[in-house]
Parts: structure tokens; C-alpha cells; sequence
């Protein structure tokens, strides 16, 4: 019994019955490779930029900040996701099939390994969107108060608990010496209530987009990213004019320490050209266009956030650098007040467009893994007009909605990133696999130099996932019970699901006339 189990655990979908049962998708082909670095960009620049640079440069609770040596930090960042990302779009381009690291994990390692992937996947895109829903809100804010002699007082400063979860309300309450119940309401006396709603508003908004169309989700991202990259472009414009070169002394505060823990934290921004190969069964042209979309999005946001990141630590001294706004701080620090509100207008844009292709990506995987038996059949349904999956469209976002109701923000942040290293080693591990088992497969783009990058890519990324693991306590602790939980889902429900899956297609076997000759 325990052989069969294991067998059953390791049998695989080999390529061709992966790219057949794409071909009958019902998912609608509409996006090019201008689309698809759309998509890139716009889930990479933008929360590391409006956020979590601020973090890596000063520090945070668990963990040292780089200094003005976060530019090393982005460097190594970027390094670690090079050899993914070749790896990415060897295996995307041979197997263009919804899914990303799922679907290749299938391919490579069996059907318990595809699933444990897939759940880590939801770890990574759905959970890290509970950040930047959050962050979104910050921006938001922020916006609203350059209208305070414009709009009413109660609009520009509504009540914290309609702002932040109550984990926020609970710990603010605390650091001012304030009582909760007079901060926020309860539920019978007992239970205190705070809602982000602004988060709320915007994942409920992108959830009907998304619903409507992925060539529409596209233009409107689009939009998003002209003018992110507009205002990025601007800052750097403007305020290497205002870089003192002094406040780059001391580069490096707190050492190796500072740089590769300020590299973990900006790792979170670049799961970006991951959610590229969620989208392969939409894409006209997957063999050409996915790996040119993955190396394109990478160089260009690399590029980006060296300069920012330059120009941020060179604009304001280090212990003066804002963690929730650092750019829009930073144009304060040197009297640019007006350019600090279009830095909100920018922040917003980009926060929107991560929300956008991080739910897009959470959805196609989800898609993946429900026609595959891994979840109810009921899921995957299409709208009959729009050829979207609706249902599942509408279960993330509301995912996310409770989700920020109850999860700290940091920590999803750092499980994000569990997720987003583990996902990129199996990738490259599944390239080294694909090459032995499927040696003469067409490749449209082959990684160069294997086995030595794939092999780089695996010690780059788990060494940064390792060393960042010896101060971030909680999250690592969660991570592991986090797997715990997709093992027993699929003990209890996956496994017994794919074994009916066999034998109703053994009975459909049967019951087919056999043709005599």
C-alpha cells in the first residue's frame, strides 16, 4: 500500500499531455510580447520601489538595513533571479502551459511535488497581494491629504480603524497609551473591529477588471506603468541634482549582514517575471515571446532600481530615510513638496498594477491545479461571455479581503519571499531534470552554460533564503507549517481526487467500441 501511495505521489504529466490539454483551453489568446513585459513591469516595479526599499535601507524589526549599500543588495538580488530566469524561460518556451512553476513540477517530479509548488505559489502571490493591498492604502492616504483644503476634513482624515487591520489598531493603542475602546468599535464588548477600506475597494475594483477580460486587465495595467515609469523617470531626473555624495558614508552600516538581508527583502519585488509564465496559454506567441518578455522585464527593472536606490540614498541621509514613502519623503527632504504628491499619484499606479498581475497570476495557477483534480471541478468554470475564470477570480480576491483582515503585514512580506525562493529553485532543478529525461526535446531558448547556471541559481537562492532564516523567526516558522498544511490537503482530498480521476478515465477506456480491423 505505502509503494502504491508513493508511486501514485511521483507519477508525472510528460510534456506533450501538457501542452494537449492547454490546447483545448478555453482561455482566450490575445496577449503579445509588449503585453507581456506590461505584465513584467508592472508586477516588479512598484512595491520595492514605493516600499520595501525603505525597509532594506534602515532595517526592520527582525533583521539590519543595507545603507546606501543596497545597491549591492539589488545587484545580488538581481543575480540570484538571472539564473531563474533564463531557467524560467527555457521551460516556459518549451512548455508554454498555464501554470508557471506548477505545471514544470508536474512535468519533472510528480503530481505531490506539482501540488505542494502550487500551494506555495498561493503563498507567494496571494498573501504577498495583502501587502501591497496595504501599502496601496498608505499611498492613498497620503493622496487624499493634498486635498485637504479641497475636501472635507472627515474625508481627508477618515477614522484609523476604517485604514488598518486591527492587529495595527491594537499595537498603535499600545505605543500611545491609548484606549482601544475608544479608538476603534466592538463587537459585543468583546471583539474589536478595524477594516483596511481602502484595500477592500481596490481588490473588489481589479477583481471585476480582471473578470472582464485579460487583454483589458492588460491596457489598463498599461496605463499603470506609463505612468509608474514616468514618475520613477522623473525622480531620478530631478533628484540627482540634489545627491550628496557624503550621505553615501558610511556605504555599508551594518556590513555583509546589511546587504544580504537588505537582497532577501528586495527579492520580494521580483516575482514579477514569475506571474509572466502564469499567462502562457493567453500569449499568441508563448515559444518566442515569453523568454523575451522574462530577460526584458529583469534588465529593465534592474536598471531602474540601482538608479532609484542611487539617487534615494544620495538625496537623504541614512537614519533619515522614511520607511512607509521613502520616494515621496525624499522630494520633501529637499523642498519639492509639489513633486512628493505626484510621487503618491506614481506610488498609486504602480501598487495598482501589482495588485492587478499578482491576482491575474494567483488565478491561472489556481486554474492549472483545478483541472487537474487538485481542487473542486466547479472552480475552473469560464464565463460564458468574457472567457475568464470567474469563480476563481472572485475566491482570491476575496482571499485577500479576509486575508488583510487578520495577517500581519511584515510577515506575509517575508513568506512571500519563502515562496518565491523555494519556487525558483524547483524551476531550476526542473531545468537540470528536463535536460536528462528530455534531452532531445525542441528548446526555442536553451539556458546557457548548463548545468552551471541552473546550478548557481539553486545555490543563490536557497544561500539567501537560508542566511535570511537565522533572524526571521516568525516567518520561519510559518513557512514550514504553511507546508505542513498543503500536505495534509493533499492527504485528505487531492490524493484520493486524482486516484478517481484514473479510474474514471479507465472506465471511459472501457467503454469505448473497440474498432476491428
Amino acid at each position: 500500500m505505502i509503494k502504491n501511495i508513493i508511486l501514485n505521489a511521483l507519477k508525472k504529466k510528460s510534456p506533450d499531455e501538457l501542452i494537449a490539454t492547454s490546447k483545448k483551453s478555453e482561455l482566450k489568446k490575445s496577449l503579445n510580447v509588449f503585453d507581456l513585459i506590461v505584465i513584467g513591469i508592472g508586477a516588479v516595479v512598484g512595491t520595492g520601489i514605493f516600499t520595501i526599499i525603505g525597509t532594506a535601507i534602515q532595517g526592520g524589526p527582525e533583521g539590519v538595513g543595507a545603507g546606501p549599500a543596497i545597491i549591492i543588495s539589488m545587484v545580488l538580488a538581481a543575480v540570484a533571479c538571472v539564473f531563474s530566469a533564463l531557467c524560467y524561460s527555457e521551460i516556459a518556451a518549451m512548455i508554454p502551459v498555464a501554470g508557471s512553476a506548477y505545471t514544470y513540477t508536474y512535468a519533472t517530479m510528480g503530481e505531490f511535488m506539482a501540488w505542494m509548488v502550487g500551494w506555495i505559489l498561493m503563498l507567494e502571490y496571494a498573501i504577498g497581494n495583502i501587502t501591497v493591498a496595504c501599502a496601496w492604502t498608505g499611498y492613498f492616504v497620503q493622496f487624499l491629504k493634498g486635498f485637504k483644503h479641497i475636501l472635507p476634513a472627515f474625508v481627508v482624515n477618515f477614522p484609523l480603524w476604517l485604514r488598518n487591520d486591527f492587529r495595527f489598531m491594537l499595537a498603535y493603542c499600545d505605543k500611545y497609551g491609548l484606549d482601544p475602546h475608544t479608538q476603534m468599535p466592538y463587537l459585543f464588548d468583546k471583539i474589536p473591529v478595524a477594516i483596511n477600506l481602502p484595500a477592500i475597494f481596490i481588490v473588489l475594483a481589479l477583481t471585476m477588471l480582471l473578470i472582464k477580460g485579460v487583454k483589458e486587465s492588460t491596457r489598463f495595467a498599461s496605463v499603470m506603468v506609463a505612468v509608474n515609469m514616468f514618475m520613477i523617470l522623473s525622480f531620478i531626473a530631478v533628484g540627482a541634482f540634489y545627491v550628496k555624495p557624503e550621505n553615501w558614508v558610511p556605504f555599508a552600516p551594518n556590513g555583509f549582514e546589511g546587504v544580504f538581508m537588505g537582497a532577501f527583502l528586495i527579492f520580494f519585488a521580483y516575482i514579477g517575471f514569475d506571474a509572466i509564465s502564469t499567462t502562457a496559454e493567453e500569449t499568441e506567441n508563448p515559444q518566442r515571446d515569453l523568454p523575451i518578455a522574462i530577460l526584458g522585464t529583469l534588465i529593465i527593472c534592474t536598471i531602474l532600481y540601482v538608479c532609484v536606490a542611487l539617487v534615494l540614498t544620495g538625496n537623504v541621509p541614512l537614519g533619515q530615510i522614511d520607511i512607509q514613502a521613502p520616494i515621496a519623503h525624499a522630494m520633501r527632504a529637499v523642498g519639492k513638496d509639489w513633486f512628493a504628491g505626484l510621487i503618491s499619484i506614481g506610488a498609486l499606479c504602480a501598487l495598482t498594477s501589482v495588485l492587478l498581475i499578482y491576482q491575474l497570476g494567483t488565478t491561472r495557477i489556481l486554474y492549472a491545479m483545478s483541472r487537474d483534480r487538485f481542487l473542486p471541478k466547479s472552480l475552473r468554470l469560464i464565463h460564458r461571455k468574457f472567457r475568464t475564470p470567474h469563480v476563481l477570480t472572485w475566491i482570491s480576491g476575496i482571499v485577500v479581503i479576509v486575508c488583510s483582515l487578520i495577517m500581519d503585514l511584515n510577515i506575509s512580506a517575508e513568506l512571500c519571499n519563502f515562496g518565491t525562493f523555494t519556487s525558483f529553485i524547483i524551476i531550476c532543478i526542473a531545468v537540470l531534470i528536463l535536460r536528462k529525461t528530455e534531452p532531445n526535446r525542441p528548446r526555442p531558448f536553451k539556458v546557457p552554460f548548463s548545468p552551471l547556471f541552473p546550478i548557481l541559481g539553486i545555490i543563490t537562492c536557497g544561500g539567501l533564503m537560508l542566511y535570511s532564516m537565522k533572524f526571521l523567526s516568525t516567518s520561519s516558522l510559518y513557512f514550514p507549517l504553511w507546508l505542513l498544511m498543503g500536505v495534509a490537503i493533499y492527504a485528505g482530498y487531492g490524493y484520493e481526487q486524482k486516484r478517481l480521476e484514473e479510474k474514471q478515465k479507465a472506465q471511459r477506456a472501457i467503454k469505448q467500441p473497440k474498432i476491428e480491423v
